[in-house]
């Protein structure tokens, strides 16, 4: 998954014509703010290509990023100068500090595949919170909210020179899992029409996993449910 500069070209322009970065980024913040009023450092875990860390940026003194694709990590480097970015996996990460907020966005956490593996990546997140810091992860559907046989679709034009994505999705499930079934089709004017296709798999982690794994960490537990079709938000305090 995304493991070339043209797959996270690809992501980056689709996302950016359909995704409201800025006004995710504020909503997240007012979230962490609520409960840490003088939150000042924030790390954004799985950043892909550094669009909410950008975001963020405008809200807090000090930001960084972890990423495990490459690829990803190189684009959010490109946008981001200055900007501390780690490769790492979410799992295992240890930076060596704290912050006063540590967000992971974009359903990312939904990548896991297993209940222990959302329990480590909650446990290596809330080790990287201060006293009173505040964990926000935007999770995946849950298996009562998946809606199987899904289409999504999305084109868009950009470029001065011309440059069409048209991208096509179809969601199946398979046991506690969803399987994200995607095409491309991307266009210019130097290389014409080329194709490339993946298929994701993101876990419908049950609300009661993710409250387990975040008390298990010992953070004081909340979902809030943020409407217009999102899947909220778990939050978490550090005692």
């Amino acid at each position: 998954m995304y493991e070339s500069d043209r797959a996270a070209e690809i992501y980056d322009l689709l996302y950016q014509d359909r995704k409201d970065y800025a006004g995710e980024a504020a909503r997240v913040t007012e979230l962490i703010r609520e409960r840490k009023p003088d939150a000042a450092t924030l790390l954004d875990v799985a950043c892909g290509t550094g669009i909410h860390l950008a975001a963020f940026a405008k809200h807090f003194d000090e930001v960084a990023g972890l990423e495990l694709s490459e690829s990803m990590a190189a684009r959010a480097s490109r946008r981001l100068s200055g900007v501390p970015l780690h490769h790492g996996d979410m799992r295992t990460f240890e930076l060596g500090r704290q912050f006063d907020s540590v967000v992971c966005m974009f359903s990312s956490i939904g990548y896991l595949a297993t209940v222990d593996d959302l329990r480590h990546a909650v446990r290596a997140m809330s080790r990287h919170l201060a006293t009173g810091g505040v964990l926000a992860v935007e999770p995946w559907y849950f298996p009562d909210t998946f809606i199987p046989n899904y289409v999504s679709t999305h084109a868009l034009k950009s470029g001065d020179q011309g440059q069409g994505i048209a991208r096509v999705a179809h969601s199946t499930l398979e046991g506690d899992t969803t399987r994200m079934e995607i095409h491309y089709l991307f266009c210019d004017t130097e290389t014409g029409i080329q194709h490339r296709s993946e298929v994701d798999r993101l876990t419908l982690f049950s609300r009661a996993a993710y409250t387990q794994a975040f008390q298990d960490s010992g953070l004081e537990t909340e979902y809030v449910d943020t409407g217009k079709g999102s899947p909220g938000f778990f939050l978490g305090v550090r005692k």
